[in-house]
């Protein structure tokens, strides 16, 4: 097992990666590689939580204004929350995959070279 090992001063993490990689600088996790949120029906990445916003409403998600340093969705049919940073820079693939989990045939995260 060979490979350097890089820190991500973001979060804190250590990983191996291999020297390919390495050369690279480690970018976006893998090899310039970022996740993108795609709702699988249409095909469509989520680029906007207006975009977002709308395929969670045609699913039967609400809006939830309960904390304003949050953008939430609720659905009356469960006990699931979403809960999302306000600003869509922000937007992490734990965020993707929150989604994807609460709803599992409707999103998927994807890999999308840069």
């Amino acid at each position: 097992m060979s490979g350097v090992w890089l820190f991500n001063n973001a979060n804190g993490v250590m990983r191996l990666v291999d020297g390919a990689e390495a050369m690279e600088g480690g970018r976006h996790g893998s090899g310039g590689r970022r996740k993108v949120l795609v709702h699988t029906a249409s095909n469509e990445i989520i680029t906007s939580y207006a975009v977002l916003e709308r395929k969670l409403y045609s699913l039967g998600w609400e809006r939830y204004y309960d904390d304003p340093d949050l953008l939430q969705f609720h659905k009356h049919s469960s006990i699931d929350l979403i809960s999302l940073p306000m600003d869509f820079n922000r937007f992490k693939s734990m965020h993707m995959y929150d989604i994807v989990v609460k709803n599992k045939h409707s999103f998927e995260v994807r890999d999308m070279m840069m």
